[in-house]
């Protein structure tokens, strides 16, 4: 398993050391964009054939970006590949086709969940299950990037789903500082919580709410990015699946057929699916009128048909198998260095 804070001095500086005037380039700390905050592997930038540039940690936004680039590009010339954790990213072309760049793919935050998760499946914190509530829903940061978690808040008061289930929702965005009150079309009784974590952005490594998945059908994952055409999933995406979990995804356009093909199941034929092929002004609101739906099902037998797709979605992750799927990916992605 990879230690996911040493993967670039554990992994990938010994890969590319091996070739000559090969460079490798990440930010210290993770989640910076300024040129500052880059380490290297030597060769220095000016005398690398090929460089390496990781951006792997978080979504590409543009504007988030740009400034970077620009002084990058302008300051360090020669051929460069920009790593991701974006697939079929229309924001990575972007920047393939404004700065000149190549572009290398890995699932960074697939290696972060089982760095992080790692010994879940060797502890008694799972709890019997004695549903009570249709659905988990656990949310932080809701500014910027991430009002599509406001705009699912707006579609379950809309629908009176709020005070029959688990959801935190902060008054304020603990990043953006936002009045969350503003964004929203019915008024609401904030913050929310549902656990003694909420509102502590750190606390992405650990599994906490074992009480709260045993008293919900399923978990709702709000997912750091929704809009546009990338597929990007982190390790929100895992905490249902170590919490023995179903889930619904609040993500980009066909995250889950992205996930299917790292060997996860999904819950088609248990209820509707299709919401995941919808286009973004669409999907959150189907995503509401499912739980809706759900609001009214037969929980037990729910969750007595999603217990094969469970028990699958959590030996998958604990067994090595998708470790082998990720390591495969990762050397295939290094042999052309």
């Amino acid at each position: 398993m990879i230690r996911i804070d040493e993967i670039y001095d554990n992994i990938f500086v010994p890969i590319a050391s091996k070739k000559p005037n090969v460079g490798c380039h990440w930010f210290d700390p993770f989640g910076s964009t300024s040129i500052h905050d880059l380490r290297n592997l030597p060769p220095v930038y000016g005398q690398a054939e090929h460089r390496y540039l990781f951006y792997d940690q978080e979504v590409l936004h543009r504007s988030r970006l740009k400034e970077f680039l620009d002084s990058y590009t302008t300051t360090y010339d020669g051929p460069t590949t920009i790593v991701t954790s974006e697939y079929a990213s229309k924001d990575v072309q972007w920047a393939m086709d404004t700065y000149g760049l190549n572009s290398a793919y890995y699932f960074f935050h697939g290696w972060a969940a089982l760095d992080w998760y790692r010994g879940y499946n060797r502890t008694f914190l799972h709890q019997p299950k004695h549903i009570q509530h249709t659905f988990l829903c656990p949310n932080n940061i809701v500014g910027g990037n991430r009002q599509h978690r406001i705009e699912l808040f707006n579609c379950l008061l809309e629908r009176n789903l709020v005070d029959t289930n688990l959801i935190s929702m902060p008054d304020r965005c603990p990043y953006e500082g936002i009045a969350v009150q503003d964004f929203l079309r019915k008024p609401a009784r904030l913050p929310l919580k549902i656990d003694s974590f909420d509102g502590y952005a750190n606390n992405s490594h650990c599994i906490t709410m074992w009480e709260q998945a045993a008293r919900t059908l399923l978990q709702v994952v709000t997912e750091t990015c929704y809009s546009g055409n990338k597929l990007h999933l982190t390790e929100k995406t895992f905490k249902p699946m170590v919490l023995k979990q179903p889930f619904i995804l609040v993500s980009n356009r066909g995250s889950l057929e992205y996930l299917r093909s790292y060997g996860f199941r999904t819950f088609e034929g248990i209820w509707d699916e299709s919401y995941d092929s919808l286009p973004d002004n669409e999907r959150t609101s189907a995503i509401a009128d499912l739980l809706l739906e759900l609001e009214h099902a037969d929980w037990n037998k729910i969750q007595k048909q999603c217990e094969p797709v469970v028990q699958h979605n959590y030996d998958w992750f604990y067994s090595g198998k998708f470790e082998q799927v990720l390591w495969d990916e990762l050397l295939g992605m290094t042999q052309s260095w």
